[in-house]
């Protein structure tokens, strides 16, 4: 047989489907739409081997309206003019209808997708679109709203394991006439390594078969070192220019704040593993210690800083050991969005709100003539009073007693506290 392995054992009924039970269990939207044969245009998203394609093909099996595929990446307006006028071709096409499906149609651009839309939107098209991406992303919101999203998730274990179990025993599409025996700690791994990805978990256990093909036993034995060979690295579902890229990010940034070193350290490790920037990943760090960390513990901005520093003079892969200190560092650091906050309601004021003028006695004296003016006249000088503190207005009037600092009271901050209160009292008794 020519095609794979993966392309053979894709399933011919609903019944012969795996995973994706919350929309095709029996009852479910997607699959009634199926049975009875009454698609609308719908949008199938997820990682690869999650099923997208087969459920195309399974539509394609069950309908009796005219089904077209086509891949976004070799197709253009003039494919689509084409089967759009084919479709209404009453000799061609007596339904006047065209169930279209296109594969990765996140790669159409805006022009191909707005020379779809009209098509859509009046019935003659019947859409089907797979994408990896997120369609809310990528795909034209006026399409979107004219399609059923269907998000797939990555198979199960016990679905990888069917899978494979399926592909050795199928006698007409798989190896079923061939004496295959595969050992439990190998099909275990299989399931685990292919990430929910049921063509990396069957193009593995085709070349495993293909490779051990020949020997003298007519008995093939696949275990674990054959198909670890075979299988060789574990798919990572990152994108670094897609929607994995955001929630890895996400993830990794809300596990800092959120104070779990071994949840930082893990989205950290998948971000390097595919791919990412180091010195975006450093960024992250660095802005994390400060927004997140603050003033509870300032040390914490000095290790991200001098760790994004370092990573720029000594690259991968020892830039993952700085990384992960540093982000180890800000996911342990006592937490504070006190300077955070206090920028953010102060910017507010500034935009909305008639803050007046700096006080006179605050301004700058030092040119020629402006002491004449009253610049700086009044100015305490903080060093000339006990405790190196004086009470004076710093604020201009219209903001006066304005608070935009509030320490929490967390790590260092409660020694800031301390501080603010010591100095309030010494103020007074400075007056």
């Amino acid at each position: 047989m020519k095609e794979p392995l993966a392309y053979r054992m894709s399933p011919r009924s609903l019944e012969e489907y795996e995973g994706q039970e919350h929309i095709l269990a029996e009852g479910k939207l997607l699959y009634r739409m199926i049975k009875a044969d009454r698609l609308s245009s719908v949008i199938f998203f997820g990682p690869p081997g999650t099923g997208k394609t087969s459920l195309a093909r399974l539509i394609a099996n069950v309908t009796k309206v005219n089904f077209v595929k086509i891949n976004a990446v070799s197709s253009g307006i003039a494919e689509i003019k084409k089967i759009v006028a084919d479709t209404q071709n009453y000799m061609l096409n007596p339904s006047g209808r065209t169930l279209l499906f296109i594969d990765e149609i996140h790669r159409f651009n805006k022009a191909q997708q707005d020379a779809l839309l009209p098509h859509v939107e009046d019935g003659t098209i019947i859409l089907i679109g797979a994408t990896t991406e997120n369609p809310f992303f990528e795909v034209n919101k006026a399409i979107i709203s004219r399609s059923t999203v269907f998000q797939l998730y990555p198979l199960e274990s016990k679905n990888i394991k069917n899978i494979i179990n399926n592909a050795i025993s199928d006698k007409e599409r798989g190896f079923g006439n061939l004496n295959i025996k595969i050992e439990d700690e190998a099909l275990d791994f299989i399931a685990e390594a292919s990430g929910g990805d049921a063509r990396i978990a069957l193009n593995a256990l085709e070349l495993a078969v293909l490779t051990s093909a020949g020997a003298d036993s007519d008995e093939i034995f696949i275990n674990l070192d054959t198909i670890s060979e075979c299988v060789q690295k574990k798919a990572i579902k990152f994108d670094k220019s897609g929607e994995a890229h955001y929630d890895n990010i996400s993830a990794f940034i809300k596990s800092m704040r959120g104070s779990d070193p071994d949840a930082a350290v893990f989205y950290l490790a998948r971000a390097l593993e595919g791919g990412e920037d180091i010195n975006f990943l450093a960024r992250r760090i660095v802005i994390c210690a400060s927004e997140d960390v603050g003033t509870a513990n300032p040390t914490a901005l000095l290790v991200a800083e001098a760790a994004a520093s370092a990573i720029r003079m000594i690259g991968m892969p020892e830039a993952r050991i700085l990384l992960s200190q540093a982000a180890i560092t800000v996911a342990t650091s006592p937490k504070s969005n006190a300077s955070y906050c206090a920028i953010n309601d102060a910017l507010n004021d500034v935009r909305t709100k008639n803050t007046g003028e700096v006080p006179f006695h605050l301004r700058n004296a030092v040119t020629k003539g402006l002491g004449d003016l009253g610049y700086g006249k009044g100015y305490k000088y903080a060093h000339d009073y006990p405790g190196h503190v004086v009470k004076q207005q710093f604020l201009p009037d219209e903001m006066k007693d304005t608070t935009y600092y509030h320490p929490c009271g967390n790590g260092a901050e409660k020694k800031i506290i301390e501080y603010l209160d010591w100095k309030s009292n010494q103020e007074e008794k400075n007056t």
